[in-house]
């Protein structure tokens, strides 16, 4: 090798400082966008607007602002609008540019960092309306201080001038208009106005007082005005708690609920009891949906179980009982929202949404002791249901136990406790192999012929399965297609905490793919395991393993040649396309493809459409649910009516 060759070689394996390349803060949103939005698909999109919108809440939570209006207009752009304080204009003595200038442009800056400024604050920790500016091929920034309007444009995070003075006013608040940059969300920039809506109700309850309002440029109503709501509540959780239990039956008569601060940290609590069998807890803090909980549930849990079994102790109700009571007990039935503001809050967990704080979890406790305590005192004929009510759940969770054992010893046994009626996979590594559940034995028939045996397994499910929001506990661990999803899936159950808990460490298939009928049964079907799935397995959708299928509808032959359709509109367009007269095969039901049909159009990783199923939205997902599946048939009928275009409902 020449000397020259040598060298060039040394080069390339030199690994020094020099080969570290320094991304620094808007280049390197723009190289690592979900490293701060989470991802470039339609969720992380989203997210731009409420990270534009948290600058806005911030000032409300600060008693500063009480109007915000969010507009999608015509081409996808956002326009919010506030009457808070206006972002300060003047020159920012470290940088030497205006203040505006650096909130826009630099990661980390803006006045959630100063405590004199904002005393908490949610959104994305502090990086939140720079990086969107960053994402955005433009934005705009249009500030109303002190009499005068001052603007500012940016394209991809740079601003294209200095802030200037563009005239007069007598409003105040900050405009801010920006276009998502679509080499980055190359999936979409097309905002959904529902997606959008249900957060910005979410954010009116979690702060009373605030009007926000948002309007669908791209649409209008019957009366050709452009589709708008306006979210507004005066009550707060308490509202929010009755929007949420909206289709179940209260145990009783009011919602229980109080505000204030424990230890400097605004704590509010609502909670009612219902007469389902689940345990519906939202958390948020700053206005953050903590999905994986944190040390406030821990707070709000003990503070329920210790003043509840105190109280029941003690009115003599549990002494007939022949076994402990237990912090499941408590909570069956119940449907609570926690939400604190915390001034440095530290998140963990696997999407940075569990809170860590621990000064935090004292605070909760002791503010739902005191709330319950004066409650159960002053409502006694409440109380009294109330006790009842975790009595019944104690005898059942006693009989669930039974149950889940028999489960659980199904599943830690090997290969020969699996479920005879599963077709198991070659492939050992869990995270490549997929499971098929799919609806009927003649369909999993077809799909253990067409599948490819080294990674996918087939478990054929016979019928409907129960449906797990009208049922009590130990009816659904003794549900026998239920038992086999569980024994198939290998994941055991229950934690010290938290008895329905998913232990998801021996999870034998990564991809869960329900597979059903693309008909109103198939849907229908398709349902009753998401709500399984959502409320007993919920761990399995939060870490993106539940997938649904999409078989076609259509299949369009003229001589030789043939396609598939998974709509209406694609039919009509394939057979335009070929021309003449065309023959067209109508799918009913999976049972009707052959093997080889099946593998190519719903089972062929490089063919098939998988549909991910997300939690965008806990708390409208769990409304959504307690609609369809339970017992109340108007809301359910608008709901089907309303989404009638839809083959299948995507959570």
């Amino acid at each position: 090798m020449s000397e020259e060759a040598k060298n060039e070689e040394h080069k390339k394996n030199d690994y020094s400082a020099d080969s570290i390349q320094a991304l620094e803060g808007m280049e390197h949103v723009r190289m690592r966008p979900s490293m701060y939005i989470g991802d470039v698909g339609t969720r992380g999109l989203h997210h731009l607007v409420y990270e534009v919108v948290d600058n806005s809440i911030d000032e409300a939570m600060g008693g500063h602002c009480d109007s915000i209006e969010v507009i999608i207009n015509e081409d996808n752009s956002i326009t919010t609008t506030d009457n808070g304080r206006g972002i300060p204009v003047d020159i920012h003595k470290k940088e030497g540019v205006s203040a505006l200038e650096v909130v826009m442009t630099k990661i980390g800056a803006g006045g959630k960092f100063d405590k004199d400024s904002y005393k908490v604050s949610g959104g994305l920790h502090g990086v939140g309306v720079s990086c969107v500016n960053a994402l955005s091929k433009h934005l705009k920034a249009t500030v109303h201080r002190d009499g005068v309007v001052w603007e500012q444009e940016y394209s991809k995070g740079k601003a294209l001038y200095p802030v200037k003075r563009v005239g007069e006013t007598d409003k105040r608040g900050t405009v801010v208009t920006f276009s998502p940059d679509d080499t980055i969300f190359t999936q979409t920039i097309e905002y959904s106005y529902e997606t959008l809506g249900n957060r910005m109700r979410e954010l009116a309850f979690l702060n009373k007082g605030l009007a926000i309002t948002l309007t669908d440029r791209r649409q209008v109503d019957e009366n050709g005005e452009f589709v708008s709501e306006r979210f507004f509540s005066e009550e707060g959780l308490k509202e929010f708690i009755k929007f949420l239990d909206g289709n179940r039956e209260p145990l009783i008569s009011t919602v229980i609920a109080m505000e204030g601060e424990k230890n400097d940290i605004p704590v509010e609590v609502a909670m009612i009891y219902n007469t389902s069998y689940t345990e519906n807890l939202h958390s948020y803090v700053n206005n953050i949906n903590t999905h994986e909980g944190g040390t406030h549930l821990s707070g709000f849990r003990r503070g329920l179980t210790t003043t509840l079994k105190k109280y029941a102790d003690a009115s003599g109700m549990l002494d007939k009982l022949k076994f402990e009571v237990q912090g499941d007990d408590f909570r069956e039935g119940l449907t609570a929202i926690v939400s604190v503001k915390v001034q440095e809050p530290q998140f963990e967990g696997q999407t940075k949404t569990k809170l860590g704080n621990r000064e935090v979890s004292s605070a909760v406790s002791q503010a739902v002791s005191e709330m319950l305590t004066n409650y159960l005192e002053e409502h006694p004929d409440d109380a009294k249901i109330i006790v009842q009510k975790v009595i019944l759940a104690a005898q059942a969770r006693h009989a669930a136990t039974k149950a889940r054992e028999m489960v659980q010893r199904k599943t830690v046994m090997s290969i020969g406790g699996l479920p005879g009626k599963l077709s198991d996979c070659s492939e050992q590594d869990p995270s490549l192999c997929e499971v098929f559940l799919v609806e009927g034995d003649s369909a999993g028939g077809t799909a253990k012929q067409g599948r490819d045996r080294n990674f996918q397994a087939i478990l054929p499910l016979r019928g409907k399965i129960l449906n797990v929001e009208k049922a009590m506990t130990h009816r659904v661990f003794e549900n026998e297609e239920i038992k086999n999803i569980y024994t198939a899936l290998g994941v055991t159950i229950g934690t010290e905490e938290d008895s329905k808990a998913l232990n998801l460490e021996k999870l034998r298939y990564h991809k869960v793919v329900i597979m059903c009928d693309a008909d109103v049964d198939g849907s229908h079907i398709e349902t009753l395991i998401l709500t399984f799935f959502f409320r007993y397995m919920r761990e399995l959708i939060e870490g993106g393993h539940v997938y649904i299928a999409t078989p076609p509808l259509y299949l369009v032959k003229k001589g030789s040649r043939k396609r598939y359709a998974w709509s209406d509109a694609e039919r009509d367009e394939i057979a335009e396309s070929f021309g003449g007269s065309v023959g067209i095969q109508r799918y009913k039901g999976l049972g009707e493809m052959n093997a080889e049909q099946l593998w190519d159009t719903t089972m062929n990783p490089e063919f098939r459409t998988l549909r991910q199923i997300n939690i965008d939205n806990a708390t409208e997902t769990d409304r959504v649910f307690s609609m369809l599946m339970g017992d109340e048939v108007p809301p359910r009928r608008e709901f089907i009516e309303k989404n009638a275009s839809y083959a299948n409902i995507d959570v």
